[in-house]
């Protein structure tokens, strides 16, 4: 390695990229629901409580069961409401709750062709698990394997925190990818494998824990009164993230679920909102 190699390697792990706060403006709410009248409003009443975090000065608008019955109707309620936010519960609209395979073609066409978050929860027929998991807000967990950067994702999270409730900011490395490029460099003599491995892992998990202490220290000087905690780790990826969840009794799950190379949800956001089911999920 050239002096200027060198140079350029320390110059660049010392560069941090730092987070920046922006205030999460929530005015309006799409509740979709097939539901008659008077449940769909108990449901958005539930949901205006559960969400008491976003304030008063919400504008709430719950759609019943003959409304968006077809995904082209849903579309235009949306582009005819352009709300800040969507609230909905799996396989809405469809009898597919039946079976736990999907979201229902609503919800998946939903969080691909608009950019507006959509909060998923429990069915309401699914009682206490619908009540449990739409208690409060004192436990959010925002996850990606590749936080440092993502804003967009911490901001949203900060948002639906409630005051002095603990914010998880959470990154997982996959060790199944890691060990095929270790695998890949133990075949290059030139490379020497072991320091490879120690100095590889604690760059890449060096770099979601600076961003996070970022966080911290932005929210401090904001006076957020949040509590951010970091889990930044190698692992099998969507067993830990469910282990994580579990672990910490996560209330609500942030998670981002559009990829600019593909038509399909995000990486591991279409198993998590598949498998836990009795977690409220709010898909970017």
């Amino acid at each position: 390695m050239t002096q200027i190699d060198q140079f350029e390697a320390v110059f660049r792990a010392a560069a941090k990229t730092r987070f920046n706060y922006e205030n999460i403006s929530i005015a309006s709410i799409l509740v979709i629901a097939d539901l008659d009248d008077y449940q769909a409003h108990l449901f958005g009443d539930r949901l205006r409580t559960y969400l008491k975090v976003l304030g008063e000065d919400v504008a709430w608008h719950i759609t019943k069961a003959d409304e968006c019955r077809t995904v082209g109707e849903l579309l235009d309620m949306v582009e005819a409401k352009r709300p800040d936010l969507i609230c909905t519960y799996r396989n809405v609209h469809s009898g597919g709750w039946r079976w736990p395979f999907s979201l229902g073609e609503h919800l998946d066409v939903l969080t691909q062709v608009t950019i507006t978050p959509v909060l998923v929860v429990p069915r309401p027929d699914a009682d206490q698990q619908f009540l449990d998991a739409t208690e409060d807000l004192n436990s959010v967990m925002a996850i990606t394997d590749h936080l440092t950067n993502d804003d967009r994702l911490v901001n949203y999270a900060i948002r639906f925190t409630e005051k002095r409730g603990t914010l998880r900011l959470t990154h997982i490395e996959s060790s199944r990818v890691f060990e095929r490029y270790i695998d890949a460099i133990s075949k290059i003599a030139a490379i020497d494998t072991a320091v490879a491995r120690e100095e590889i892992l604690r760059r890449l998990l060096k770099e979601p824990q600076d961003y996070i202490q970022s966080c911290i220290e932005s929210m401090i000087e904001e006076d957020l009164q949040v509590n951010v905690k970091g889990d930044v780790t190698i692992g099998h990826r969507l067993k830990d993230y469910k282990d994580l969840v579990e672990e910490h009794r996560v209330d609500l799950l942030i998670l981002n679920t559009k990829d600019d190379d593909q038509l399909a949800m995000h990486g591991l956001a279409h198993p998590l909102t598949i498998e836990l089911r009795h977690t409220a999920i709010l898909m970017l």
